[in-house]
């Protein structure tokens, strides 16, 4: 049995980020949540303040072994502007950061890496993403968890989401479960 690991990352509205990483081997969950904020057990209402100090986050439980963390981060990079303070497109709030949660120092290391190595190449301007220890994760209300597979024929998501999606499916073909 592999040993999975967790990842948060905060790449703006979850749904986006959540959708990115759902048909990737070695991914065996992502939950759309919230982490970092200042109240237990946020609701949508309270996050949309802008109010809590939450990020819209995904929790993902990956297999290292089939797929790697530095991955997981060059996906995050190519999927969201991690250029911009709290804000990505329309969504603006210091809810819809970009921000790295890590789990052990070693997620820590490779995060720093990446932004040097990965972000900076595929961006021009300064990579603004956040880089803190993990806190508590607050799964979000069921109508957010799978949003896009339950939602692709609203606006935002063939606007928005399938983009994002579409960018995944064509630069990392290699790394998708085969259906």
């Amino acid at each position: 049995m592999a040993v999975m690991e967790k990842a948060y990352l905060g790449g703006g509205c979850f749904w986006c980020t959540e959708a990115s990483f759902q048909n990737l081997k070695g991914v065996s969950s992502v939950v759309s949540g919230y982490m970092g904020g200042s109240i237990k057990n946020p609701c949508y209402r309270e996050i949309c303040t802008g109010n809590t100090g939450h990020a819209e986050v995904v929790e993902i439980d990956f297999d290292p072994e089939v797929i790697s963390f530095e991955t997981l981060l060059e996906i995050f990079w190519t999927v969201h502007d991690p250029t911009t303070l709290n804000q990505q497109g329309a969504d603006k709030g210091t809810q819809y950061r970009s921000v790295v949660f890590y789990t052990s120092e070693m997620q820590k290391e490779k995060t720093m890496e990446s932004i040097k190595d990965v972000a900076s190449t595929l961006w021009e301007n300064p990579i603004v993403t956040e880089v803190s220890p993990a806190e508590v994760f607050y799964k979000a209300e069921e109508n957010h968890q799978n949003y896009f597979n339950n939602n692709g024929f609203k606006g935002y998501c063939r606007i928005v989401i399938e983009p994002k999606v579409s960018k995944v499916r064509q630069k990392f073909k290699h790394l998708l479960k085969q259906d």
